[in-house]
């Protein structure tokens, strides 16, 4: 048996529990993130691509899948395709009337979104967050936020490499009197800030919680307040990027198996 994919456990949630929102919100969100492949109808040219274009009763459609083997198996010959992030494949047929086919008829995610759906898709992660400044007069131990915003926001830092050192969530109270909640980034870099943000209001959007209900502060490791973030925060781990070696001389003669060469 296949292992299940991401995306497909998504969409076994979603159509187990119609009624859900958050079950559906959870597959789209699976959908923007991963990585997809675009059946194309010719190999691309440099940056430009031409999706396989396919027209059923429902409306035009691309075809996108989860897995290279799934395309593969679709297409039942060697196809060009393109892969991209759902988000990206969202933004290239946003407004256009196309909807897109996932894993058709190789998957058990095999399913048909509708044009408006994509609209929608793109309408929702285009959505910045609001930036206002404020002061904390105080922090507290986070409590009472939902399980699902807990997991989204894991979910999303996990892809955030480098980007900054730690964040972690805590419960603040602000000069006028206005309690919530802040995840606080401590030394993001300055260039990601904007995406971090970004990443955190679709967590936000995903996961059902009204806009909002969480901030964003970016902190440095030698402010106080980052301290006082260690001491009452949640900690997300965000991955450290790859080491590059630095390569090293290699010693005439120092390996016993490449001699060195006498003239």
């Amino acid at each position: 048996m296949t292992e299940l994919t991401p995306l497909d456990k998504a969409h076994e949630a979603m159509i187990a529990a119609p009624e859900n929102d958050a079950a559906r919100l959870g597959f789209y969100e699976r959908l923007a993130d991963g990585e997809l492949f675009l059946l194309l109808s010719q190999e691309a040219e440099g940056e430009q691509i031409q999706p396989e274009m396919f027209d059923v009763a429902d409306g035009s459609f691309v075809l996108a899948f989860d897995r290279q083997d799934r395309l593969a198996k679709f297409a039942e010959r060697p196809a060009p395709y393109a892969a991209m992030s759902g988000r990206l494949i969202a933004q290239l047929l946003a407004g256009q009337g196309i909807g897109l086919g996932l894993n058709l008829n190789t998957a058990p995610s095999s399913f048909l979104i509708p044009a408006e759906a994509v609209d929608w898709l793109h309408q929702t992660l285009g959505h910045a967050p609001n930036e206002v400044e404020a002061k904390i007069a105080a922090f507290n131990h986070p409590a009472g936020l939902p399980e699902s915003l807990l997991t989204a926001l894991d979910a999303k830092l996990a892809t955030a490499s480098g980007l900054a050192t730690s964040a972690y969530l805590v419960g603040v109270e602000y000069d006028n009197g206005v309690r919530g909640h802040l995840l606080g980034f401590v030394d993001a870099l300055t260039d990601a800030q904007s995406a971090l943000a970004k990443a955190v209001n679709e967590a936000l959007t995903f996961s059902g919680i009204e806009a909002g209900a969480l901030d964003v502060g970016f902190f440095a490791a030698s402010e106080p307040v980052s301290a006082k973030l260690a001491k009452f925060g949640l900690r997300f781990e965000l991955p450290k990027p790859p080491v590059q070696k630095k390569p090293q001389p290699v010693i005439p003669g120092s390996d016993p198996a490449k001699p060195p060469i006498l003239k």
